[in-house]
């Protein structure tokens, strides 16, 4: 089974920028730079990757777990940190429901980013990262033609799973990752930003060796093309790069303890 998010890799146009909002405004640790590339050890078990392009990129939508009690604290560093912060139409700008908080900003790149809490996260599983108190990466956007298929092919082939299927938005959750798979011509909220597919690879991680190779025999019988090694295989649908990696020191029972539902019910 997937159980997170391992890496995240993005595209922009300033190494620079990125070095400014991410380190010096945000604090994320740096694991390794280059001209052309910056890696950030944002937990232990997941890192985030810019590599510079000389070319127009399209912004991403992602969302990184804080712990709920915690919330209003990272939030704060974020109104301090200077950076652009999303407000709804009515002004307000950390939104608040039964259980769960959110709020987003914006990077030098015009990626919309988000903290989110919720209230059922269990906050004495794995400890918080970074000065915003980072759990993991819950979601990364998607935007795409068609949600259902898109959905139903992330569920049938890597094993992904839904609370339910939505025809224009929804959440396929492998453990603590979320796949956001949105109809492109919906806006992402809160500011109605259009919803154009970032240039991106998305990283799944699973602890379990035998999972990778089941989904390589599903892909084998399905004439899926990919590439792959010992620990990790490599795909693209609907014009996003994926790949699933195998990682041992993730404990797999990390979802079920931080009492996520769909890995408690099954």
């Amino acid at each position: 089974m997937i159980t997170h998010f391992s890496k995240l890799t993005l595209k922009t146009v300033s190494i620079q920028g990125v070095h400014q909002v991410y380190a010096d405004r945000l604090g994320f640790p740096i694991s390794s730079r280059s001209d052309k590339q910056i890696t950030f050890q944002v937990t232990p078990d997941f890192r985030l990757t810019f590599e510079e392009v000389y070319e127009p990129i399209s912004p991403a939508h992602i969302a990184f777990q804080v712990p709920y009690s915690l919330f209003h604290e990272s939030a704060k560093k974020i109104k301090e940190s200077g950076l652009l912060l999303v407000r709804w139409e009515d002004g307000h700008d950390i939104d608040q429901e039964k259980g769960r908080m959110n709020l987003y900003f914006r990077d030098g790149d015009g990626n919309l980013l988000e903290i989110i809490a919720h209230e059922y996260v269990s906050e004495e599983v794995v400890l918080p990262s970074t000065p915003l108190h980072i759990l993991y990466l819950r979601e990364v956007g998607c935007p795409v033609e068609s949600v259902p298929v898109f959905t139903q092919w992330l569920k049938s082939n890597i094993s992904m799973k839904t609370y339910e299927d939505g025809e224009i938005f929804n959440f396929v959750i492998g453990g603590t990752a979320h796949i956001v798979a949105t109809w492109k011509n919906r806006p992402w909220i809160p500011i109605a930003m259009k919803a154009l597919p970032p240039k991106m690879h998305v990283t799944f991680g699973t602890p379990d060796q035998a999972f990778l190779q089941k989904v390589r025999r599903r892909f084998e019988k399905s004439n899926v093309l990919f590439h792959s090694d010992a620990h990790e295989l490599t795909f693209v649908r609907e014009g996003y790069s994926f790949s699933v990696i195998h990682t041992p020191d993730y404990a797999p029972d990390i979802p079920s303890k931080l009492q996520l539902p769909l890995s408690i019910s099954t």
